[in-house]
């Protein structure tokens, strides 16, 4: 039985590869049922050959990066490598591509039949996202662990104690619970769901399957949610349409262009009667 928690995984805040992935945005996502090459293919991925470690890896895509002309680009080369996980083997798939992750109806794609979990950091910002797919259905996604989302966003609340997050039996943030480091925890919820322990060796020393993943097209969106806790637990949580920002827009579109019209009050007029009663 996989008992990893946290404390498993102090090692990453003394780890110089570790600190490159959170400072330069990196996206790990573990894929039960896929070889290397299946993973980089359903990902859109050219096929450039291989790299020795992350070393190898960085090495191309700091390459890749030099000859772009558009520092907006946000293609990146990943590498992809067969690793061993729980019911069989598993592709390990690492990118530093700022946290953008895979796309999620590739993600979809790959999960079906099978299981993918990902974690991502977007690169000395505050956003830490974790994601769980189980046979083409997005099942638990979160950014903190008390505020999840997904088909079935309590299923894991059991792991997520036991891993070390500071969550209730309901899942609402415990306050009498012990700190802990959270990206330590999400790795260690990672190898309670995939069997696989994640090392600096593992990453280091990997001979990865290299592939130039393109810039994705950006997607079509229905809504904007603002979903924030404040540190005292007060929770807003807001939502509205794209109809109904786009017609904020307009409005103040409308307003701005409107034309400036400059009154000016005259005083009142003074009834002569009035100003020679006052003489």
């Amino acid at each position: 039985m996989n008992l990893a928690t946290a404390h498993d995984y102090a090692w990453i805040r003394t780890s110089p590869l570790f600190r490159h992935m959170m400072e330069s945005g990196y996206t790990l996502t573990l894929i039960r049922g896929r070889t290397p090459r299946e993973a980089l293919r359903a990902m859109g991925a050219e096929l450039r050959g291989t790299g020795e470690g992350t070393a190898g890896l960085i090495e191309a895509d700091d390459a890749h990066r030099a000859e772009l002309d558009d520092d907006w680009d946000e293609s990146y080369v990943a590498g992809a490598v067969s690793v061993p996980g729980a019911n069989g083997d598993w592709t390990l798939v690492l990118g530093f591509d700022g946290g953008l992750g895979i796309a999620a109806t590739c993600v979809e794609t790959l999960s079906r039949g099978g299981r993918v979990v990902a974690h991502s950091t977007n690169g000395g910002k505050p956003i830490h996202l974790f994601h769980w797919f189980e046979d083409g259905e997005l099942r638990t996604t979160f950014e903190g662990p008390s505020s999840r989302d997904g088909s079935t966003p309590d299923e894991l609340i059991p792991l997520l104690r036991e891993v070390g997050f500071p969550v209730t039996c309901e899942g609402e943030h415990d306050e009498s619970a012990p700190d802990v480091d959270g990206k330590a925890a999400v790795l260690a919820l990672a190898e309670r769901l995939t069997g696989i322990r994640l090392t600096e060796s593992l990453l280091q020393d990997a001979r990865y399957e290299l592939g130039l993943v393109p810039e994705q097209p950006a997607e079509e969106w229905a809504s904007l949610v603002i979903d924030i806790t404040d540190a005292q637990g007060e929770r807003l949580h807001r939502e509205w349409s794209y109809e109904e920002i786009a017609a904020a827009s307009d409005r103040v579109r409308a307003e701005a262009n409107a034309p400036v019209v400059i009154t000016y009050n005259e005083p009142p007029a003074i009834d002569r009667s009035e100003y020679e009663t006052r003489e």
